[in-house]
Parts: structure tokens; sequence; C-alpha cells
């Protein structure tokens, strides 16, 4: 009866595989106990999918092989295709994965001397329609599955770790940080996202630490509040302006969640983090548009009673963008002014720039539902982009 069971397999004709890559710890728990397993195989699975970064069940060695048989019958860990493999002059490495319907996402890898950053996307495009960012000109398509979101950091890591060691990273510390800026709003795919997070966290999966993982957001006010009651993680304010007129035109989800309701729900996200903890606020410098002395009197009342680090980008010229980036002086005066307010303020380097690698220049190839492509006109010169 044995030798029977084990060359014909029990079929699961009507049971679609469930992608394990998506599940978080208690979702995994639940699936196995479906099984009619014990708790503790979440656990063991987990590791070998995320720390291991092993998708054959077959080579889970300490789980039998009647449980593996049943896996390769009812789940997966399903990876994303590799598009595009692109590496920067600075060593900013650049991919296009292509998901299961056609549509594709960019991610991207930073290395530096001390750490090693991902940059992962969200959504398919993204559904804020911000003027200054090439990735907003191709419109929205979807959210993310969970499972989309983490298998751009489980397929980065297999990659990365197929090069050698280099004398500064070593391969097992290849991604120490992870951040939620690639393409999409990570605020409006709030579920998919905290569920990833949930995998990012945990000591059986990537094990990361809280204050290395940094969602950021325009300012979707509701779930910036939830997030802080869910994960203790780093936040990241995508301001650009300090005037409700300008941020409307800049980034247009201010007209429903203006300045006010933005900078309360800063305040109330801050309260409960740890006093040493900081608010990233990131400012793309636009010539002419936010730069003056006035945008940076204006910005140091906005920031007062917060702790911060404010983040200086230079804008990404992109075809048709209509705007200009500031001048090096420009950029160099506005820090001068916050750095006397005793406001600690970054100029941002550009990595990735000749692969398109870096902020607002993501594209990927998206079925655009929202139809922004057609319909995108510049509101600030009124030319058609």
């Amino acid at each position: 009866m044995l030798k029977s069971f084990v060359s014909t397999p029990v079929s699961f004709p009507h049971i679609e595989k469930t992608n394990l890559l998506g599940l978080n710890r208690q979702e995994l728990e639940s699936f196995f106990s479906d099984l009619g397993e014990k708790p503790f195989r979440a656990t063991q699975v987990m590791k070998w999918i995320h720390q291991l970064n092993v998708n054959d069940f077959a080579q889970m060695s300490n789980i039998s092989k009647a449980l593996q048989q049943r896996l390769i019958e009812t789940a997966s860990v399903d990876a994303l295709e590799v598009v595009t493999d692109q590496l920067s002059s600075d060593g900013t490495r650049k991919w296009a994965f292509r998901m299961a319907d056609g549509n594709c996402i960019e991610t991207v890898y930073i290395p530096e001397d001390d750490r090693g950053t991902l940059c992962i996307s969200s959504q398919v495009g993204c559904a804020l329609d911000c003027s200054f960012c090439s990735t907003a000109r191709q419109g929205f398509s979807r959210n993310l599955s969970s499972a989309e979101i983490l298998a751009q950091v489980w397929l980065a890591t297999r990659l990365l770790n197929e090069e050698q060691p280099t004398a500064k990273l070593s391969i097992e510390r290849k991604i120490t940080n992870l951040v939620l800026m690639g393409m999409g709003e990570p605020l409006l795919n709030y579920e998919n996202v905290v569920k990833a997070i949930d995998v990012f966290l945990d000591d059986f999966a990537y094990g990361l630490s809280k204050r290395r993982v940094t969602v950021s957001t325009a300012g979707v006010v509701p779930a910036m509040d939830r997030l802080s009651e869910r994960h203790d993680v780093q936040l990241a304010i995508s301001l650009h302006a300090t005037r409700d007129d300008l941020r409307n035109e800049l980034v247009p989800v201010n007209k429903k969640y203006p300045l006010k309701e933005l900078i309360a729900a800063c305040h109330r996200f801050m309260e409960k983090r740890s006093p040493r903890s900081r608010l990233t606020i990131e400012y793309v410098m636009l010539a002419g548009v936010n730069d003056s002395e006035q945008d940076a009197k204006e910005l140091i009342k906005l920031m007062q009673g917060l702790s911060v680090l404010i983040n200086l980008i230079p804008f990404n010229p992109f075809e048709n963008s209509g705007y200009k980036t500031s001048s090096n002086n420009a950029v160099r005066r506005f820090q001068d002014h916050l750095m006397k307010a005793n406001i600690t303020t970054v100029i941002r380097k550009t990595r990735g720039d000749d692969i398109d690698a870096a902020c607002g220049q993501l594209v990927g190839k998206v079925e655009d539902k929202s139809r922004r492509e057609k319909r995108f006109i510049n509101p600030r010169f009124g030319m058609n982009s």
C-alpha cells in the first residue's frame, strides 16, 4: 500500500495552489492547520523560503516526504520573471520584473559601504498623479499582492547572492534595508503592504529591524494612523511644498488631505514613536517652483514640534516634464536656511540616473486602467506631456 501511495501521489484537482510567498506567519500557521499539520511547520517553511531562498519543496529536508508531496500538490512559491537587469556606473542595480498578468514593475538595489538598500514597488504604476514624477505619467493598473511585494525581495536576494561577495558588504547582508519608495503609493495598498512588512520583520523570515524598513507616503492620512497602530517602522513623507495651492498642483492627493491634516497626522504618528525617532521629509527641488528663501522659511515653520530629517532631492528631468532642476547654489542655500534652524538636512545624492533608477524615474510596462497617459496635462505649463 505504501509503494502504491508513493508512486501514485494524491492529487487535488479542484484546489487552487496557495502561493506561500505572500503569507505571514499567522496565515502560514492557518494553512498548515488546514492540512492537519502542527503550527511549527509554518516557521520551518518560512525559514526555507525567506532565509534560505528555496522555492522547491522537495529540497526542504526537515519536513517529511509525504508533506513535501502534499505541498507540491497544494502550494507554490511563485517568483517573478526577470525582464531586464541593468547595472549603473555607480553600482546601483535595477530590475524590471514581469508578473503573471503581463504587467511589469521595477525594483532598485542601492549598495553603500555600510548598507544595501532595496527600493521596492507596491503598485503597478501609481494611483497618484504627482506632476513632477515620470512614474506617475504611465498611469495605474492595480495594487500588488503581498506575494508580489515579497517576491521582489526574494528574487533580488537570489540574484544578488549569485555574485561574489564584496570586501565591504558580505553576501549574507547584501540587503540590509528595505524602502517602499518604488512604483506606487504604499498606503493606498495598505493591507498587502502591512502583511509584507509582517514578513520583513519576522525573525523566522528576513528578521529586519523596524528601523531598517521605511514606508513612503504622499500623505494618505487615515492609513498613516492605521500604520502607526500596526507597525513601528520608519515613515517618509513626500512633502515637496509648504502651501496648499502649490502642493495641490505637485501632489494632488493634497486636495483630499491638505497640509494641516497631514502635519497633524505626522504629529500623531511621532507621538507613538520613541523620543529618538525621526520622521523623514522628502522634498524634491524644482527651479523657480519651491526652492526660494521664502519656501525654506515656510518649511521651517511647518516642521515646528517635529523631529525630522529632511532630504533635499535634485529633480530628475524627463521628457516634457515642464520642470527644471534647482541649481546647486539654490539647493545649498535652501539647506543652509534649514540647518541654521537646527533641522538636520541632507542633499540626497542621485543614484542610478544613467539607468533611470533615480527617484521619480521608475517606469515599468503598465496596462494603464486610469488612461492617464492619454490625458495628462501639466497644470503649470498647460502643455500636453
